[in-house]
């Protein structure tokens, strides 16, 4: 399959299985993050890597900081959240470093470069064969989870999971509109 032929056939699989990326695999997963646009050269990302029991400890921490500011999970949501936690073999925690110290580059294109780096990474699970799910459902926005992994609200901009590992159930093409409708040509004048 050519490089842009396998961009095409990308998708989110969420439900995956083990095994998981071996260390080989997530080397190159992870250089592939190294690789991202970064005005300045930042490299504002982070990652904090978690694997077998700690995922389905994550997902019990995450649906306990929800209960206690009184926002709880409805049931069926918790059991969905522990039935997918389950079965991933590699959940990676992003972040984007906010390095205060620099005023020159915004917190903006920071965002831009970390979120360009999970694209990478989401592209090069799945030239590898895996399938790869970027959430923020996870306790993203639960200042509790991101604190835990050490991720403090003041120096990160916490910015979800990606969960990779093996697809469980053989998927189809993607569908995907057709590009013109979101194009358009500026003239001058």
């Amino acid at each position: 399959m050519s490089n842009i032929d396998s961009l095409l056939s990308r998708r989110c699989i969420k439900l995956v299985q083990g095994p998981g990326p071996d260390e080989r695999q997530l080397d190159l997963i992870l250089r592939a993050a190294m690789c991202a646009p970064d005005h300045g050269r930042l490299q504002p990302w982070r990652f904090k890597l978690i694997r077998g029991a700690n995922v389905r400890a994550l997902g019990e921490l995450a649906i306990a900081a929800r209960e206690r500011p009184g926002t709880p999970l409805p049931e069926q949501k918790i059991a969905g959240v522990r039935a997918w936690l389950e079965k991933v073999p590699l959940l990676i925690a992003v972040a984007c470093h906010i390095d205060h110290s620099n005023q020159k580059i915004p917190e903006t294109e920071r965002l831009l470069a970390t979120g360009a780096a999970v694209t990478n990474m989401l592209n090069a699970a799945h030239q590898l064969g895996f399938g790869a799910f970027w959430s923020t459902g996870l306790g993203t926005y639960v200042e509790e989870v991101p604190e835990t992994l050490g991720f403090d609200a003041l120096d990160y901009h916490f910015m979800g999971f990606v969960s990779i590992g093996t697809p469980i159930h053989a998927l189809g093409l993607p569908q995907r509109p057709e590009p013109a409708g979101f194009v358009s040509e500026w003239q001058a004048g």
